[in-house]
């Protein structure tokens, strides 16, 4: 930097975006999934974000977190608010007309339709482990229909650390 050039191997939008839904995933207290979600507006400005977990005062220690149990109540999903649904909710009424969601997982049937009504015209994620499923065949189909755009991340970066210390020219 000395001959005065920008720093090399900075995050790109799209990486440092990933890595906000990724850092939010780790809020969630579900012992299977982690899920993450941020929405972001064309000037590249954060709107919200969200991870799977429970309804505000629904308490996670009351609830179930089984993905199987004798009766479909006793298990997570009936309970559940999935990451993208969860940052949609946490926007607090912010128009997301044209906004990008980046989630870790590829959007379930519930979620696109969410997406779809609340004008996001973009979804970014990384991974579509249930591509296959007639939720996610749903999903899709749904999106494709409204114009919504799917992407698969391909981050530059394979991974980020955080690190809670102020760096050295900080101290």
């Amino acid at each position: 930097m000395a001959n005065g050039s920008k720093r090399e191997g900075y995050l790109s939008w799209d990486d440092y975006f990933m890595g906000v839904a990724l850092l939010a995933a780790q809020r969630s207290k579900d012992p299977n999934t982690q899920v993450g979600a941020c929405i972001v507006d064309q000037s590249h400005i954060i709107l919200s974000t969200g991870y799977n977990g429970f309804p505000v005062g629904c308490s996670d220690d009351e609830y179930p977190w089984a993905r199987e149990g004798a009766e479909k109540s006793l298990t997570k999903y009936p309970y559940v608010v999935h990451a993208e649904l969860n940052a949609i909710l946490n926007s607090g009424g912010k128009s997301l007309r044209g906004a990008t969601i980046y989630v870790a997982l590829f959007p379930c049937n519930e979620c696109a339709k969410a997406i779809i009504q609340s004008g996001i015209r973009e979804v970014v994620y990384l991974s579509d482990k249930y591509a296959n499923s007639a939720e996610t065949l749903a999903s899709k189909r749904m999106l494709e229909s409204a114009g919504v755009r799917m992407r698969r991340l391909e981050p530059k970066q394979k991974s980020v650390t955080i690190c809670y210390e102020a760096p050295e020219y900080q101290k």
